[in-house]
């Protein structure tokens, strides 16, 4: 029976995952602003920006108190982001909306994975995800959540009828 659950749970996890990235967005010029800058342009560095957070590119919309970006052999290779809560938007290639909440959002862009941490919620038309600790691999939609001691919670919504 416990087998089962798990397989339910998987099963639910990849029907609720959203589609985070609009592919066309990474060709599109990147707008960042702050209240504060302490910015390195050097192919390996570390700049931060503080207070009122906002990045722009493409569909792309991320809101944060704290944004670090890791640079390293000239291309970014991390960003961490942080708030109360950092938010991240975003639409999909399908034309889905996505919006994610986290007291910590770590994109790690070599491998195309996200770590969500602290009161996670990640809400997309077919449903929401609640839980502390959700990692996100862009390339593959896949999350794997929880696994840290607190409960993962979901609400998966039902299709849409279809239009007669």
């Amino acid at each position: 029976m416990r087998h089962a659950s798990k397989l339910l749970l998987l099963a639910a996890l990849l029907a609720a995952a959203p589609v985070l990235a609009k592919s066309s967005d990474r060709n599109q010029p990147m707008d960042i602003s702050a209240d504060r800058t302490d910015a390195q342009l050097g192919d390996d560095s570390v700049s931060v920006l503080e207070g009122n957070v906002r990045i722009r590119q493409g569909t792309l919309e991320v809101d944060a108190q704290r944004a670090e970006v890791h640079r390293a052999a000239g291309d970014t290779n991390r960003i961490v982001l942080t708030g109360a809560p950092a938010v991240l938007r975003q639409v999909s290639d399908a034309g889905e909306p996505m919006e994610a909440n986290a007291s910590r959002i770590v994109y790690m862009l070599a491998d195309e994975t996200m770590m969500l941490t602290g009161n996670v919620v990640i809400t997309q038309p077919r449903g929401t995800l609640r839980g502390e600790t959700v990692k996100y691999d862009i390339n593959t939609g896949r999350l794997d959540g929880g696994g840290d001691g607190a409960r993962v919670q979901m609400r998966i919504l039902p299709k849409s009828a279809p239009a007669n």
